[in-house]
């Protein structure tokens, strides 16, 4: 049986937004009412379109954005009711890869200077035990000690993702959040970036949560994949089953958009109705206005995200077990 490592329990995150000459406030339910668990070792993919609440809820789970409502558990420890103070020392077992390499890296500082600073923040080490650690995980990251005299805008964007995956061990982590990492690299990069991601998991016995919303590089790194629209998960399975017989329509609409790289082999294509950007329902499923399968029910009632199958969860009233 699997550890569980982080368990999420009906988390929320609400945004008012003035609008109009009158300044009327309305909610923005950017994650709706999510839970889910990550267990030790493994790999949980979490995809969707832009504005669908992935990366909200990579945050909520730091602490960089505090929860509207709902509970997160680490390691047995509920984080979302610790003070400020104690949530910063936890932070220490949590880590965060951002998505643009560059932006999250101060360009003033060098990057031993980047690298030393969680150290320094965690009370980890002296000077020397600091530099020597420095020196270390660049080379585990594939660069060179040399590397550390220089400033973030000396290297590629591979490189300076390779530094901030080094700054995110640096505390030697347990879970570490990877919020689009590599989507702002080219191809080729990713796949080399992603490649040490999976080398370093086996060798630091790490937990990952991967945010991204490109769904071949979410099946080449996940062991299990939650699938998000309109802050809602709506369908959850190991990896192997949601891309081989995906059961929810939006999952179905994604996976028809992927290039096949072989010309023979030809695929029924699900075109979506209207975008994500349309008025979003006051009740029922969210993603009535979009699915070709829509019904009454669906227009009235939220479906739940219910175990369908072994392993495999999915939120729409087509595979109902009520």
């Amino acid at each position: 049986m699997q550890n569980t490592l982080l368990k999420v329990d009906n988390l929320k995150k609400f945004f008012r937004k003035s609008s109009g000459s009158l300044k009327k406030a309305t909610q923005i339910k950017a994650v709706d009412d999510i839970s889910f668990e990550v267990y030790e070792g493994e790999t949980l993919g979490i995809v969707g379109e832009s504005g669908c609440g992935k990366s909200t809820t990579g945050r909520m789970i730091m602490r960089l954005l505090e929860p509207t409502d709902g509970t997160i558990s680490f390691d047995g420890e509920e984080l979302s009711k610790l003070p400020k103070k104690v949530m910063r020392k936890k932070r220490r077992d949590i880590q965060m890869v951002f998505q643009d390499p560059y932006a999250s890296l101060n360009p003033r500082h060098t990057v031993k200077k980047i690298l030393e600073e969680p150290l320094i923040v965690h009370g980890i080490g002296h000077a020397k035990d600091r530099k020597e650690l420095v020196e270390e995980f660049l080379d585990i990251v594939g660069l060179s000690p040399y590397h550390a005299k220089r400033y973030p805008h000396q290297f590629s964007g591979g490189q300076r993702q390779r530094i901030g995956i080094a700054r995110a061990l640096m505390t030697n982590p347990k879970l570490i959040i990877a919020d689009e990492p590599v989507s702002a690299l080219d191809v080729s990069i990713q796949a080399q970036v992603l490649n040490l991601m999976q080398r370093l998991q086996n060798d630091l016995r790490l937990t990952y949560i991967f945010i991204a919303h490109d769904l071949g590089v979410v099946r080449h790194i996940s062991d299990r994949v939650a699938v998000m629209y309109l802050g809602r998960i709506v369908e959850l399975a190991d990896s192997e089953s949601l891309y081989t017989e995906p059961l929810h329509p939006y999952t179905k609409a994604l996976l028809s958009a992927v290039p096949i790289p072989d010309p023979t082999v030809e695929r029924e294509k699900m075109i979506l109705m209207g975008d994500i950007t349309n008025a979003i329902p006051d009740r029922g499923c969210k993603f009535q206005s979009r699915c070709p399968y829509s019904t009454i029910t669906c227009k009235m009632i939220a479906p739940n995200l219910e175990e369908v199958k072994p392993g495999h969860s999915v939120a729409c009233h087509l595979y109902s077990t009520d």
